[in-house]
């Protein structure tokens, strides 16, 4: 341990853990501080990561070489992908989680990290050297320096908890919340505001009658997060737990109306702004009070406890009152609670504030990442510390910030959003946000952004060599579907199988593919011989992960997933020196924390499903890229006239009074968020089309 770093992350939830490991798997020495080493990446809340729109984040963040895909994938209960009738730019993967496997599983990741060092305090103030962040003070009067701090406090600066009219300090209930940070950056002249959420109580399952819930199971052919080659904790032969759909009732809501009076939403003792889209069960009741029932879901913590989360029934009511309303909704009437619900109000900065690279503007080498930016989600969270985490590294090795945009993915619109438009509620991603939908799809996260990462020296060489391939195999198939006749005599009992109209004359393959209920799959039994080495296309190699391209002496996944001990698989790759480092860790982190049971299948079973899962995605991808190809192509058109704004730069500090044909109020909103391209300035809420064609006439566009 040091008491000099590149980098120091204050906070270990899931913004600092994601800063962390990018800061150092790029090189730079960090120091992570944290209150409380048995809660990386802590789940306070829905012990689930993913869904609509955060499972595509997720699979960047994997892309990127991020740690959050792994983790998930260690520590899953159950899987299941949502939207699946719905187009591919809908679907979004998502996993219930064992919330302890999964902060071990952070930890063990971390751990590993030769660069990272781990402290366990609480950071209460910034080191400041000619202007410029230099490192943090901390509890212990513990004095370590740096050359650049990322904050990632989440809800503990300055947390407060509230239970029906008691309140009481806390980032979390049993937790201390965080002093001296935000009123030292007041001092600095950052803005701050406060922001509150919730969380519902916690359930022991085993006073709960669930034989009249609805059963909600995972899939039956589970995916994974990661596009890394292995197996997750649901693939491996490990049962999915299901969860529990119930409903409460109008008696139910009668009784929590009765404590309005002592809810601090309503009596004024909470004044941030709460999640719009996850609101407590008595904004639902207040919002929709003509609705006689909402929709409940017990969703399991882990796999080795009773707990389990109340989801849609997050409350700051009295306990008295929380517990009479569990007891009146059909299958609880016996329930015990291992705690109640409360509400938690936090300080947050005003994202505008920052620019792209979640560096703030006024105060040079100091990051912010997570909800202390104004939004709300774990997935939310990692992707801006895997941004911040980067940018931070490439600041003190004196290189450009990394930046992603709308069109580039999910965490570009993110950070766009925050930066251009600022919050004034907490921000959750939604697919509606992002223009680009149909090109930010889950399954292509690692053709659009590993290739990225990897030149700068963050997705490692094994992931890049390895998406590379695949998008190989995928652009043979996809050729070879765009070039490929299937003759009626082959193809039309298939047809009469799935109701579909049969062909009288040969058609492509593309072509067929294009109808909704064809899949590409079985059309390929029906290519004419020697079609697919005509294409360059190996169905032995193309269609199989393939990891002995990877690995000398012929080991495949059976043989790495065997070993124990990270170190001990160092020798076992190719290339003295080749970097591998995050399909290592996944198959430690995997291995080692996720029980693995490779009792439950032969080598030879383990080494046939990862090619199972890794052939589905090769033609899952191929079938969404031809079904959908006109919407990809106008969308790309569309994405790319509207890009070249982007490349209209504004000079910073550009004085817009000079610009007379301005409104007023224009004038002031530019001056506030200082956009810094003609396209940024576009999205700035209360900006006129007039008013960008007068910026566009100015700067002699």
């Amino acid at each position: 341990m040091s008491f000099k770093y590149d980098v120091i992350v204050v906070g270990g939830g899931h913004a600092g853990c994601e800063a962390a490991k990018a800061a150092a798997d790029m090189g730079s020495s960090v120091l992570l501080v944290t209150m409380d080493m048995l809660g990386f990446a802590k789940m306070s809340c829905n012990p689930a990561i993913g869904g609509i729109s955060k499972g595509q984040i997720v699979r960047e963040i994997d892309a990127l070489g991020g740690g959050t895909a792994i983790v998930t994938d260690a520590s899953t209960l159950q899987f299941r992908m949502l939207n699946r009738s719905k187009g591919p730019a809908m679907w979004s993967p998502r996993a219930q989680c064992d919330k302890i496997q999964f902060s071990s599983n952070w930890r063990r990741l971390l751990e590993t990290n030769c660069k990272l060092d781990i402290y366990q305090d609480t950071a209460t103030s910034l080191l400041l050297e000619n202007s410029k962040i230099a490192g943090v003070r901390t509890t212990t009067g513990a004095i370590f320096k740096s050359q650049a701090v990322i904050i990632a406090a989440g809800t503990f600066l300055n947390g407060k908890l509230f239970i029906g009219r008691t309140e009481f300090e806390g980032g979390r209930i049993g937790e201390l919340s965080s002093h001296g940070i935000t009123e030292q950056l007041v001092d600095m002249g950052i803005k701050t505001a406060r922001m509150k959420t919730g969380t519902p109580p916690r359930i022991d399952i085993s006073s709960v009658d669930t034989s009249g819930f609805l059963l909600q199971h995972g899939d039956e052919n589970p995916e994974k997060f990661s596009f890394l080659p292995y197996l997750s904790s649901a693939q491996n032969g490990t049962p999915q737990m299901p969860c529990f759909i119930l409903h409460t009732n109008e008696k139910v809501h009668d009784i929590l109306r009765s404590g309005f009076s002592d809810s601090p939403l309503f009596n004024g003792l909470i004044h941030g702004k709460g999640p719009r889209y996850c609101p407590s069960i008595e904004d639902k009741l207040r919002v929709f009070p003509d609705k006689d029932s909402h929709q409940l879901f017990l969703e399991p913590e882990g796999r080795t406890v009773n707990e389990y989360y109340l989801q849609g029934f997050s409350s700051s009511l009295p306990l008295q009152v929380q517990l009479d309303a569990l007891h009146a909704i059909k299958g609880l009437e016996s329930a015990k609670i291992y705690r109640p619900a409360y509400a938690v109000e936090y300080d947050y900065f005003d994202p505008t504030q920052l620019k792209a690279s979640f560096e703030l503007k006024n105060i040079e080498n100091l990051f912010f990442a997570g909800q202390i930016n104004g939004t709300t989600g774990y997935e939310e969270a990692a992707a801006q510390g895997i941004i911040a985490g980067i940018n931070a590294h490439r600041k003190t090795h004196d290189q450009s910030p990394f930046v992603l945009k709308r069109d580039q993915a999910y965490i570009g619109v993110l950070i766009d959003d925050l930066i251009t438009k600022g919050v004034d509620e907490p921000y959750r991603m939604f697919t509606s946000r992002a223009e680009y939908r149909t090109l930010l799809r889950q399954d292509n996260a690692d053709f659009r952004l590993t290739s990225l990462s990897h030149s700068i020296g963050f997705a490692d060489d094994f992931r890049y060599d390895f998406t590379m391939r695949k998008y190989d195999s995928i652009q043979k198939l996809s050729n070879l579907s765009d070039n490929t006749n299937i003759r009626p005599k082959d193809a039309n009992s298939y047809f009469a199988k799935i109701s579909t109209a049969e062909i009288s004359e040969s058609k492509k393959i593309s072509d067929l593919v294009s109808r909704p209920e064809v899949r590409l799959e079985p059309l390929l039994n029906f290519v004419p011989h020697g079609t697919f080495q005509k294409f360059g296309i190996n169905p032995e190699s193309d269609f199989k992960s393939d990891l002995s391209f990877y690995i000398k002496s012929e080991l495949i996944y059976s043989d790495l997933i065997s070993f124990m001990d990270y170190n001990s698989m160092n020798s076992f790759f190719l290339e003295k020196g080749k970097r591998a480092d995050s399909y290592k860790s996944a198959l430690y982190v995997i291995r080692t924390n996720a029980g693995y049971p490779v009792s439950l299948l032969d080598l030879a079973g383990l080494d046939a499903l990862i090619d199972k899962y890794y052939r589905k995605e090769v033609l899952d991808s191929t079938e969404v890229l031809i079904k959908y190809k006109g919407y990809i192509e106008r969308e790309k058109r569309i994405a790319d006239k509207i890009m070249k704004l982007e490349d209209l730069s504004i000079p910073d500090n550009f004085d817009f009074d000079k610009v007379t044909g301005l409104t007023i109020e224009c004038r002031n909103k530019f001056k506030r968020y200082n956009p810094r391209s003609i396209a940024q300035a576009s999205r700035i809420s209360g900006v006129s089309p007039a008013d960008i064609s007068v910026l566009l006439v100015y700067f002699g566009r």
